[in-house]
């Protein structure tokens, strides 16, 4: 099996790429209760300079601490996770199957909740602002015949509800999610569309090429922002790099959207990344909608 090392702008990270997708979705891991059904996870773990794991799409991201040199020990825990996804190509060890299940989390949107299901939904994200963008996709026409469902983002395996400000989430959670579960009960189709839908400012719509520089913030919101982002029920992805100011420009989906926490995440956290890994490039970053 290849897998091949790759170092990253933090010298503490680095990351082992296998040549197909090991997982759906992604798993950041810092503790063996978080490990308990990923072997792998476990396997690496028992190193104790390592203190993250992130596994998604077809890489596995370590972090360490400085008690010791990555070259030192790359190759050896090149040949363990090998040897674990040999042994277990499926990254994840599932229990029996069950019966389809959702539960409900807040998201720091008090307008927004996520509902998370035992199944992948969608490939790639899917944003309904109101029915009309609805009409090829089922469950949001469903949901969205509910008078106190307004918005819905859909992402892997949940989907985030913005209601609409006269209810409340205490008198319609329960209700959307039996209304969601029922509906996955009973195999209805999801959504007729092939393609990843992502909402962009009009700024970005028809380009097909990012700069050098862009491909690096990109890169970096892929592998370190999005799993957190989604985490949470949303999603961010770039629309610009402003070269002269050095301004990033962002757009927020789902939970995040409208929500007044994340712009305090876009600029203490992401800006603050963005300006450790790539520094003298990016100084500021804000978003198109906020």
């Amino acid at each position: 099996m290849e897998l091949k090392i790759e170092n990253t702008p933090n010298k503490d990270i680095i990351k082992f790429v296998a040549p197909h997708t090991l997982v759906e979705g992604s798993f950041e891991i810092s503790n063996f209760d978080e490990a308990k059904n990923i072997p792998l996870a476990q396997e690496l773990l028992k190193f104790s300079f390592i203190t993250k794991i992130l596994i998604t799409a077809n890489f596995i991201a370590l972090q360490k601490n400085e008690s010791i040199d990555w070259e030192l020990v790359q190759n050896e825990i090149k040949e363990i996770i090998i040897d674990e996804l040999l042994a277990n190509p499926s990254i994840i060890i599932k229990p029996q199957k069950n019966p389809i299940t959702v539960y409900a989390e807040s998201t720091p949107n008090q307008e927004v909740m996520k509902f998370v299901t035992s199944r992948i939904l969608v490939e790639g994200i899917i944003e309904i602002k109101d029915v009309h963008e609805a009409k090829d996709v089922p469950l949001a026409l469903y949901l969205l015949s509910f008078p106190y469902v307004k918005e819905i983002f859909i992402c892997d395996n949940f989907i985030s509800i913005t209601k609409n400000k006269d209810f409340d989430w205490q008198e319609i959670a329960m209700e959307i999610r039996t209304n969601i579960s029922e509906y996955l009960k009973d195999n209805k189709d999801i959504s007729y569309l092939n393609e990843l839908i992502v909402k962009e400012s009009i700024e970005n719509s028809d380009r097909k090429e990012y700069t050098p520089i862009e491909e690096k913030i990109k890169k970096i919101l892929d592998e370190y922002v999005l799993p957190a982002v989604s985490g949470d029920g949303g999603n961010i992805d770039l629309v610009s790099f402003d070269e002269t100011t050095k301004t990033a420009k962002m757009i927020l989906q789902g939970a995040c959207s409208g929500c007044p926490s994340s712009v305090i995440t876009l600029k203490n956290g992401i800006e603050n990344l963005l300006k450790q890994m790539l520094p003298n490039e990016v100084e500021n970053v804000e978003a198109i909608n906020g």
